[in-house]
């Protein structure tokens, strides 16, 4: 997998960064720190985000399956990945989580964003969570396990949907719907 390396150096750049800016005057130097601390949040619930998806790796395919013991679907899987990785709680199909949070291009995602797909003839059928450099891991059909794809395969591009954001730069909610929904 070539998304820990890339989320490792990533973490270097920004320490580098913060440690350049030690010998800014001490206001300015405050001011960075806290760009830099939340770069940093947002950094660590996707890198939670992205470990707590590759955990399921393997694991079956189920229809309406909600438990890594007994097989899970497309939105069971990122119920279960957000619920255990940063605890949000998710609506339970892939179109209700369609609703949430904030709609972004393709050209802006980030990993950790939800990615979308129409695969039976409806929009946002079919829901992954995007881990970067355009892959993204998800539950598929019957019969297959969790893995993950590129999004530029031919039938993942010709299907795309959209994409969510539901977790911004300070690590919240983008939307007040995560609070109450169990």
């Amino acid at each position: 997998m070539q998304i820990r390396p890339l989320l490792f150096a990533l973490t270097l750049v920004f320490s580098g960064a913060h440690a350049a800016l030690a010998s800014e005057p001490a206001r300015d130097a405050v001011k960075a720190s806290s760009s830099l601390s939340t770069l940093d949040e947002y950094g660590s619930a996707a890198e939670q985000l992205v470990d707590q998806a590759l955990e399921y790796l393997g694991v079956r395919y189920r229809l309406g399956g909600t438990s890594p013991d007994t097989g899970l679907d497309c939105s069971g899987l990122v119920l279960n990945v957000f619920r255990n990785a940063i605890g949000f709680d998710l609506p339970r199909t892939a179109a209700e989580m369609s609703r949430l949070g904030d709609k972004i291009g393709r050209q802006d995602l980030k990993p950790g964003d939800l990615v979308f797909f129409n695969t039976m003839r409806r929009a946002f059928s079919h829901v992954g969570i995007y881990l970067g450099n355009g892959k993204f891991v998800h539950a598929p059909s019957s019969g297959g396990k969790v893995r993950v794809e590129a999004i530029s395969t031919t039938y993942w591009s010709k299907r795309f949907n959209g994409a969510r954001r539901l977790v911004d730069e300070n690590h919240n909610a983008t939307t007040d719907t995560f609070v109450a929904i169990r």
